[in-house]
């Protein structure tokens, strides 16, 4: 199943979530060179975060694995801004739109009931959280860790808390048929959160590359925690008011 979009509107402007998209389009064009070989490898070697070098495991020299027949040589010192880094680098132009698709569908109605700046912090902080658990399950891996999608699991937990019956229009691929259907926001987040924890268990201490699922986790679990903390009751009643009973809120937050 992939999500189109949600019935859901905004009552501001929902500036930080897409200048948060352009600017991850325009490091993956200016700073990975869109995907172009040797830019490319440089950005993951610089701005990704590799999880053995920030727990100290990696020794200067080791490699750092990008591809299968792609490295780079480790300094061996840990890299604590790659943290945030990590966040805005991408793997390929599919990773980079499938990310963003998700961002713009969730994002915008976080965004609403905690305001601008409010919904920066709350971004980077479930980036961060996402990095950490990714990387206290694969504590030696030698392999960089990119993607906005542990922040945006975390955009997705609130959404999931606040809007569980907000209607999200879902692509359904069965083999060759494909269908489109509506359900509930807290069915699809809920499916989507499933998948992710099915997929982390089976890779847990794994050190190959593939999807950070731990991150995923990580994310979603903080967005569920902070949104109480960042949402601000005014805009949240401002919503209720406009959307109704329908897709009421689940919680007062004060």
């Amino acid at each position: 199943m992939f999500p189109l979009r949600d019935d859901n509107p905004t009552l501001h402007t929902s500036v930080i979530t897409f200048l948060i998209i352009a600017l991850n389009v325009a490091i993956w064009i200016f700073v990975q060179g869109a995907g172009m070989n040797e830019s490319f490898v440089k950005s993951l070697c610089s701005y990704g975060l590799v999880p053995g070098e920030l727990t100290g495991h990696l020794q200067a020299g080791a490699r750092v694995l990008i591809g299968a027949n792609v490295s780079c040589v480790s300094d061996g010192k840990p890299a604590p801004f790659t943290i945030i880094s990590s966040m805005f680098m991408h793997g390929g132009w599919l990773h980079l739109i499938g990310n963003m698709w998700f961002l713009a569908i969730f994002g915008d109605n976080i965004e609403d009931v905690m305001g601008r700046f409010r919904f920066i912090i709350f971004y980077l902080c479930c980036g961060i959280a996402a990095a950490i658990a990714q990387t206290i399950s694969s504590p030696l891996s030698n392999v960089p860790m990119i993607g906005a999608s542990g922040a945006i699991g975390g955009v997705m937990g609130a959404y999931a808390l606040l809007f569980p019956r907000a209607p999200v229009h879902m692509l359904v691929f069965l083999g060759f048929y494909v269908t489109r259907i509506v359900v509930p926001a807290a069915f699809m987040l809920v499916y989507w959160f499933g998948l992710q924890f099915l997929g982390g268990f089976f890779s847990l201490g794994a050190s190959a590359g593939g999807t950070a699922f731990w991150a995923h986790i990580g994310g979603f679990l903080t967005g569920i925690i902070l949104i109480k903390f960042f949402c601000l009751t005014g805009r949240l009643e401002q919503c209720r008011k406009r959307r109704g009973k329908t897709n009421r809120m689940v919680y007062r937050v004060r």
